[in-house]
């Protein structure tokens, strides 16, 4: 990036710095257990050293074959999965080091959002429950204000409230994405 578009060190909205999460699966084989050979423990390294930068007014897209770390990277982005190593950032927080309740907090502003939402999204859910579902989750509404709410952001995102009762299947792949 040429130095005059570079924007000012330290105003990352999110950093990520060398992210690790790597999973055990056990050690060596039945076989091994038995004869009392030494265990091979194999590890899968599903992200491994990944840096990136975010700046405000930016998005990042991540493209990559199927089982090759993106929603893990996601994942460990918002803590729902610990990484192994690495220390991720948001607005200069390092997220590691809050507490259960403010990282809660902290996942009302972090989001994933996946290109065809549909495996995401509970098919024995209306969408009103879908999107009723967070609203009650986070504390952003209670009792009757939370169908009120949800209403608003259905007509927020150009769904029509007519849509509330619903099935995911009942809809196209971009009604999808903003649902999700």
């Amino acid at each position: 990036m040429p130095p005059a578009l570079q924007p000012e060190q330290g105003t990352e909205l999110i950093a990520i710095r060398d992210l690790k999460v790597h999973f055990n699966l056990g050690g060596g084989t039945f076989l091994d257990k038995l004869v009392g050979g030494s265990p091979v423990r194999r590890v899968v390294k599903a992200v491994d050293g990944v840096s990136i930068d975010i700046y405000p007014g930016e998005t990042l897209g991540l493209v990559g074959e199927s089982g090759c770390g993106k929603s893990t990277l996601g994942r460990a982005l918002l803590r729902l999965t610990e990484p192994t190593g690495g220390q991720v950032f948001y607005k200069g927080k390092d997220l590691a080091n809050l507490s259960r309740s403010e990282m809660r907090e902290q996942r009302k502003h972090l989001q994933m959002i996946f290109q065809d939402p549909y495996a995401s999204l509970n098919p024995r859910m209306t969408v009103g429950q879908i999107i009723g579902e967070p609203v009650e989750t986070f504390g952003l509404a209670r009792g009757k204000s939370v169908d009120q709410r949800v209403q608003e952001l259905m007509e927020t995102v150009g769904l029509s409230r007519r849509f509330l009762k619903r099935y995911p299947h009942e809809f196209s792949g971009g009604q999808r994405q903003r649902i999700g």
